[in-house]
Protein backbone atom coordinates (compact mmCIF):
# COMPACT_ATOMS: atom_id res chain seq x y z
CA UNK A 1 0.00 0.00 0.00
CA UNK A 2 1.14 3.55 -0.91
CA UNK A 3 -0.23 7.37 -1.47
CA UNK A 4 -0.73 7.05 -4.62
CA UNK A 5 -3.39 3.56 -4.36
CA UNK A 6 -5.35 5.01 -1.20
CA UNK A 7 -8.79 5.60 -1.48
CA UNK A 8 -11.94 6.36 0.94
CA UNK A 9 -14.06 3.66 2.30
CA UNK A 10 -16.78 2.82 -0.05
CA UNK A 11 -19.90 4.94 0.71
CA UNK A 12 -17.92 7.36 2.39
CA UNK A 13 -18.25 9.74 -0.14
CA UNK A 14 -20.88 11.24 -2.89
CA UNK A 15 -20.94 13.60 -5.64
CA UNK A 16 -22.90 17.13 -4.88
CA UNK A 17 -26.20 17.53 -6.44
CA UNK A 18 -25.10 19.21 -9.68
CA UNK A 19 -27.68 21.59 -10.31
CA UNK A 20 -28.57 24.27 -12.99
CA UNK A 21 -27.73 21.80 -16.00
CA UNK A 22 -30.74 21.81 -18.33
CA UNK A 23 -34.03 19.87 -18.00
CA UNK A 24 -33.29 16.23 -18.72
CA UNK A 25 -30.96 16.37 -15.30
CA UNK A 26 -34.11 16.69 -13.48
CA UNK A 27 -32.13 19.85 -11.61
CA UNK A 28 -32.84 22.24 -14.25
CA UNK A 29 -34.67 25.56 -14.49
CA UNK A 30 -35.00 26.41 -10.96
CA UNK A 31 -32.39 24.51 -9.73
CA UNK A 32 -34.17 22.74 -7.04
CA UNK A 33 -35.13 26.29 -4.90
CA UNK A 34 -38.85 26.31 -6.24
CA UNK A 35 -40.08 29.68 -7.95
CA UNK A 36 -39.94 32.62 -6.20
CA UNK A 37 -39.10 34.30 -2.78
CA UNK A 38 -36.13 35.14 -0.54
CA UNK A 39 -34.82 31.49 -0.18
CA UNK A 40 -34.58 31.36 -4.59
CA UNK A 41 -32.27 34.49 -5.07
CA UNK A 42 -28.67 34.53 -4.56
CA UNK A 43 -26.92 35.76 -1.60
CA UNK A 44 -29.76 34.83 0.45
CA UNK A 45 -28.62 34.17 4.48
CA UNK A 46 -31.38 33.19 7.13
CA UNK A 47 -31.58 35.44 10.31
CA UNK A 48 -30.18 33.89 13.24
CA UNK A 49 -32.89 32.09 15.35
CA UNK A 50 -35.36 32.93 12.88
CA UNK A 51 -38.47 30.68 12.79
CA UNK A 52 -40.34 31.79 10.04
CA UNK A 53 -42.03 34.32 11.09
CA UNK A 54 -43.00 32.61 14.06
CA UNK A 55 -41.93 34.91 17.00
CA UNK A 56 -38.99 33.74 17.96
CA UNK A 57 -37.77 32.40 21.32
CA UNK A 58 -35.83 34.95 22.58
CA UNK A 59 -38.72 36.51 22.10
CA UNK A 60 -41.09 34.57 23.50
CA UNK A 61 -39.78 33.99 27.08
CA UNK A 62 -40.39 36.48 29.74
CA UNK A 63 -37.57 39.40 30.20
CA UNK A 64 -36.24 39.04 34.02
CA UNK A 65 -33.75 39.74 36.15
CA UNK A 66 -31.78 42.66 37.68
CA UNK A 67 -27.77 43.89 37.61
CA UNK A 68 -26.97 46.26 39.59
CA UNK A 69 -24.31 48.54 38.25
CA UNK A 70 -22.90 49.29 41.78
CA UNK A 71 -22.45 46.17 43.42
CA UNK A 72 -18.91 45.68 45.14
CA UNK A 73 -17.14 42.43 44.61
CA UNK A 74 -15.27 41.28 47.48
CA UNK A 75 -12.95 38.18 47.82
CA UNK A 76 -13.69 36.12 50.79
CA UNK A 77 -10.97 35.28 53.56
CA UNK A 78 -12.07 32.72 56.12
CA UNK A 79 -10.46 33.22 59.81
CA UNK A 80 -9.31 30.17 59.30
CA UNK A 81 -6.97 30.99 56.63
CA UNK A 82 -5.65 34.21 58.20
CA UNK A 83 -4.68 31.84 61.80
CA UNK A 84 -3.02 29.75 59.35
CA UNK A 85 -0.77 32.41 57.71
CA UNK A 86 -0.45 34.20 60.93
CA UNK A 87 1.28 30.69 62.33
CA UNK A 88 3.30 30.18 59.02
CA UNK A 89 4.39 33.87 59.06
CA UNK A 90 4.15 34.40 62.51
CA UNK A 91 2.71 37.86 61.91
CA UNK A 92 0.75 39.81 64.22
CA UNK A 93 -0.45 42.13 61.20
CA UNK A 94 -2.63 41.03 58.77
CA UNK A 95 -3.66 43.44 56.00
CA UNK A 96 -4.28 43.65 51.95
CA UNK A 97 -0.44 43.32 51.06
CA UNK A 98 0.06 40.31 53.40
CA UNK A 99 -2.83 38.50 51.47
CA UNK A 100 -0.99 39.58 48.09
CA UNK A 101 2.38 38.05 48.99
CA UNK A 102 0.73 35.25 49.83
CA UNK A 103 -1.13 34.61 46.94
CA UNK A 104 -4.54 34.81 48.30
CA UNK A 105 -5.92 37.44 46.65
CA UNK A 106 -4.54 39.73 43.70
CA UNK A 107 -3.71 43.61 44.15
CA UNK A 108 -7.15 44.72 43.07
CA UNK A 109 -8.85 42.77 44.76
CA UNK A 110 -11.28 43.76 47.87
CA UNK A 111 -11.36 41.74 50.87
CA UNK A 112 -13.74 40.60 52.96
CA UNK A 113 -13.29 38.60 56.36
CA UNK A 114 -15.65 36.10 56.76
CA UNK A 115 -15.97 34.14 60.36
CA UNK A 116 -15.80 30.59 59.12
CA UNK A 117 -12.75 29.21 61.86
CA UNK A 118 -11.02 30.83 64.73
CA UNK A 119 -8.53 33.27 66.01
CA UNK A 120 -6.22 31.90 68.76
CA UNK A 121 -3.56 34.90 69.08
CA UNK A 122 -4.36 38.61 69.06
CA UNK A 123 -4.22 40.38 65.34
CA UNK A 124 -4.43 43.09 63.65
CA UNK A 125 -6.41 42.93 60.89
CA UNK A 126 -7.22 45.73 57.93
CA UNK A 127 -9.49 44.78 55.37
CA UNK A 128 -12.32 46.04 53.63
CA UNK A 129 -15.28 44.95 55.32
CA UNK A 130 -15.91 42.10 57.78
CA UNK A 131 -18.79 40.20 58.69
CA UNK A 132 -20.04 40.61 62.31
CA UNK A 133 -18.69 36.97 63.52
CA UNK A 134 -15.26 37.70 62.13
CA UNK A 135 -14.88 41.33 63.86
CA UNK A 136 -16.36 40.20 67.25
CA UNK A 137 -13.78 37.04 67.02
CA UNK A 138 -10.96 38.59 66.05
CA UNK A 139 -11.99 41.37 69.19
CA UNK A 140 -12.41 38.62 71.74
CA UNK A 141 -9.04 37.17 71.19
CA UNK A 142 -7.49 40.72 71.69
CA UNK A 143 -7.08 41.85 68.37
CA UNK A 144 -7.91 45.20 66.33
CA UNK A 145 -10.14 45.53 63.66
CA UNK A 146 -9.23 48.38 60.89
CA UNK A 147 -11.64 49.15 58.14
CA UNK A 148 -10.37 50.33 54.87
Amino acid sequence: MELNNLKPAKGSTHHDKRVGRGAGSGHGRYSTRGMKGAKSRSGYSQKLGFEGGQMPLQRRLPKFGFKNLKRVEFKPINLSTLEELAAKKELTVINVETLVAAGFISSKDKVKILGNGSVSKALTVSAHAFSQSAEAAIVAAGGNVEKL
